[in-house]
């Protein structure tokens, strides 16, 4: 939805939305791709939105970055290398690169213009990460990564993030069971795929849809769900691997894990909300029933 009078809106159904106050308009324009504004608001700073949608805040970026990469990295023994399909933002990355272990990670991201947003306006989500030496930055279409490119390179990744806008427009055959048994083929034998589902409370059939098609490729799927303010809602996120649980971790053992690997400036994330993030209410329970 487009900004109205002082607000910047956002539907998260044909009956429901939120708002932010808007502050001051940075840039804005159109790429070949989508629309983008870039703003800073009285509550998360700088924030971006692409065809009118929020991506990422300064302010709040850690509840969905920590919780889409350390959910599935905390379980492996020693991750080393990622893919990451778009997050061109950074924040992938930069959870990616707390890691000791991690040795190279290749962010494939389709829209230029959302990596220039990140480097000019938002370095306090992505913290250098850009630029590491350990990251190979690609702008290319991940499909067609995924499917061609990484084949034939012979790649294989601990992790595949996909990190994308809904499942509408550019990004909506990246959500499909085709492309997850795409991205399966390249998991090394312990690797997950992680992504973000949507609403439950104001998506829900889109949440369950993304469910049951991760099911169908598979042996392990673990929904996740957490509030995201900058969303305005509980968002679900998924492990989805046939080798790993992250349910196999109790508590103390991921806090054992984040010490050992001395992953620090972590504002979310430890073992309790690990473990949490998988209860399910019996709503949910309902939904994501097979």
């Amino acid at each position: 939805m487009a900004a109205d009078d002082d607000r910047l809106t956002e539907a998260l159904n044909d009956n429901a939305g939120h708002y932010l106050k808007q502050g001051r308009l940075i840039e804005s324009g159109t790429t070949p791709y989508q629309s983008y504004e870039v703003w800073d608001t009285p509550q998360f700073g700088r924030l971006f939105r692409l065809d009118g949608y929020f991506m990422t805040s300064e302010g709040d970026e850690f509840f969905y970055h920590e919780n889409l990469i350390h959910v599935p990295c905390i379980p492996q023994d020693a991750p080393a290398r990622a893919l990451i399909i778009g997050g061109g933002d950074g924040g992938s990355a930069d959870e990616l690169f707390k890691y000791p272990t991690m040795e190279h990670v290749t962010l494939v991201e389709l829209d230029a213009k959302v990596v220039d947003i990140a480097r000019q306006h938002l370095p306090r989500v992505h913290n250098g990460a850009l630029d590491d030496p350990r990251l190979d930055l690609q702008i290319a279409d991940g499909l067609h990564y995924v499917r061609h490119t990484a084949p034939a390179n012979g790649e294989r990744f601990d992790l595949i993030v996909l990190d994308l806008t809904d499942p509408i427009g550019p990004a909506e055959a990246l959500y499909t069971e085709t492309f997850f048994a795409d991205c399966k083929r390249l998991l090394a034998p312990q690797g997950a795929l992680s992504l973000h589902l949507g609403a439950p409370v104001f998506q829900g059939e889109r949440v369950a849809a993304l469910v049951k098609r991760l099911r169908s490729v598979f042996a392990c799927v673990r929904p996740h769900f957490h509030y995201v303010p900058l969303y305005g809602s509980l968002w679900g996120m998924a492990c989805a691997s046939d080798t790993l649980d992250p349910l196999a971790l109790d508590p103390s053992a991921v806090d054992a894990r984040v010490r050992q690997r001395g992953i620090d400036h972590l504002q979310y994330y430890n073992g309790d909300t690990h473990r949490a993030a998988f209860a399910q209410p019996n709503y949910l329970r309902d939904l994501l029933a097979p």
